[in-house]
């Protein structure tokens, strides 16, 4: 699973016209799911959403998580993370989970935050979304899952 999160004062998501998911202060997150990913990277990514410290406290410092901070998550889902430029000038998505694979792992990252105390409103899968954002900082850290720490062993 690769993620875009945004930290902002505000975000929104369209479908035809017709708001699907609106936020106040929080984050926008766009998730892209990759074939093989799993309910382990479920429960890795709502964990680090929820626990990532990137709200400021009274002194400026990033050392409020969403909880802290009171925010709510705007989950959109995102297949172009997956994007592969290396070759040509178009880009190939062969490394994104088919639709089928892909919408029920977003749904379960959206129940998992949703399990650990956040509100979350989302797009609507494989839709033309319109997104509008205010970016507060602006703050943008992209998480991946292939990234994680894994369990020591031993």
């Amino acid at each position: 699973m690769r993620a875009v999160v945004q930290r902002v004062e505000s975000a929104r998501v369209t479908v035809g016209g017709a708001e699907t998911g609106a936020i106040g202060p929080g984050l926008l997150v766009y998730l892209g799911i990759a074939d093989g990913d799993g309910a382990a990277e479920v429960t890795w990514l709502a964990r680090k959403l929820v626990e990532l410290r990137i709200f400021e406290d009274d002194t400026g410092r990033f050392d409020r998580s969403l909880a802290e901070a009171g925010g709510a998550v705007l989950l959109v889902s995102q297949f172009t993370l997956y994007a592969d430029t290396r070759r040509g000038r178009r880009p190939s998505f062969t490394g994104a989970a088919r639709p089928e694979v892909a919408a029920p792992l977003v749904e379960a990252v959206a129940r998992a935050l949703a399990e650990l105390g956040a509100h979350v409103e989302g797009g609507r899968f494989g839709a033309h979304m319109l997104v509008e954002s205010v970016n507060d900082g602006p703050v943008t850290i992209v998480l991946d899952s292939a990234d994680r720490e894994r369990p020591r062993g031993g």
